[in-house]
């Protein structure tokens, strides 16, 4: 007699609730009943990539379809070294970042490890942990930042990886160098420290810690990046972990080879030469977005909090989700955050001067006609 599939299933897994992803924009348009969609709900970058990683992607033969890509990203890892002045046996890249994510986890974490990251941050960091059977210690956050203090108290002889996401998703807040020096001192090579750098190429502030350069002294600081944020690289999935030659070693023995498909590859290759005015010119719509919308979230007497990257987030009168909703039969998709412990708040991108105002003028008729109905349904 067949066991019940549940029962072959570990228990973790059973307990485990699977991520759900949005529907395909044409969906959502034909359910919302709208003839366009302003994607401000992922932190894309709306100018798209760079001009020669653009020339690339327009230039790639169909018949290099049929073709399998370098396994292990050769010559974009040969870029990454030059770019960085490293080995680049140094660098592995993979899928995006979610996959050198699990591969950092798999590699260093057994039965009965812990990692630590906050409850209010990239929810990859948890989520892996958790289907893969280790527990994730969450430690929430201090003013809408990693709080280094309490992170370092969690830590046991158990805990294996600390994820710091600096600057953190979805707040923009981030450690400074005396911050992150600190900690890294007081945690002593104890346990794998992975910074996670996503939006790295949106702050130009002299005392935010490179990474880069903290790996040098620090040899259990890893650090991750990606094509997807600065580099508008989301749809072909490249990101990369970069570290000391004997740890990248042994993430590489837990990573999938062939992940990263042909065309991302070239792509981002092509970007990391072409980056300089692309990354001025997507730092000054995002400057441009903020000042046009924080004021409103002023005017509105709304809280709302503005870091680093290229978004902000602001509390809503309402449930996000009603929010959203709303917005959508406007044509305007943002984010809730109850999903991030933020609920009722949502995180809206930051992209050109037209569809900030589009936003803007939807969010004000549906705040008004919320606080319409509220002052309603109290007389």
């Amino acid at each position: 007699m067949s066991l019940p599939i549940a029962e072959l299933v570990p228990s973790h897994i059973r307990s485990f609730e699977a991520y759900v992803p949005s529907r395909p924009d044409p969906e959502l348009m034909r359910v919302y009943k709208v003839d366009h969609l302003h994607r401000l709900n992922n932190n894309e970058n709306a100018l798209g990539p760079p001009p020669a990683a653009q020339r690339v992607i327009d230039g790639f033969e169909p018949p290099r379809s049929a073709i399998y890509p370098s396994g292990d990203c050769f010559f974009l890892r040969q870029a990454l070294g030059e770019r960085f002045g490293m080995d680049p046996e140094r660098f592995l890249v993979g899928n995006g970042s979610c996959e050198v994510i699990a591969s950092v986890i798999k590699a260093f974490c057994e039965k009965g490890d812990n990692i630590i990251t906050a409850d209010k941050t990239f929810a990859v960091y948890e989520w892996v942990a958790e289907f893969s059977g280790f527990e994730a210690r969450l430690i929430p956050l201090l003013d809408y930042a990693f709080d280094p203090e309490a992170m370092l108290a969690a830590m046991d002889g158990r805990t294996k990886i600390l994820f710091v996401c600096n600057p953190n998703n979805p707040t923009g807040t981030w450690w400074n160098r005396q911050t992150m020096e600190r900690f890294l001192a007081r945690v002593d090579g104890r346990a794998i420290v992975v910074l996670d750098e996503a939006y790295r190429e949106y702050v130009d502030d002299p005392d935010f810690p490179d990474g880069m350069e903290l790996m040098e002294r620090h040899r259990n600081v890893v650090v991750f990046r990606t094509f997807s944020k600065m580099y508008a690289l989301a749809g072909l999935r490249v990101g990369y972990v970069c570290g000391q030659k004997d740890v990248i070693d042994y993430i590489r023995r837990t990573h999938i080879v062939y992940s990263v498909n042909g065309l991302g590859q070239l792509a981002a290759r092509a970007a990391l030469g072409d980056d300089a005015e692309h990354i001025l010119a997507t730092r000054s719509m995002v400057a441009r977005a903020r000042e046009i919308i924080l004021p409103a979230f002023r005017e509105l007497e709304l809280p709302y909090v503005s870091g680093a990257g290229n978004f902000v987030m602001v509390k809503t009168p309402a449930s996000d989700s009603l929010i959203y909703r709303q917005l959508m039969r406007r044509g305007i998709m943002v984010r809730t955050m109850t999903g991030f412990r933020f609920p009722n708040w949502i995180r809206v991108s930051l992209v050109q001067e037209p569809a900030m105002r589009d936003f803007l003028a939807g969010f004000r008729e549906v705040v008004t006609q919320v606080r319409e109905d509220a002052e309603g349904e109290e007389a």
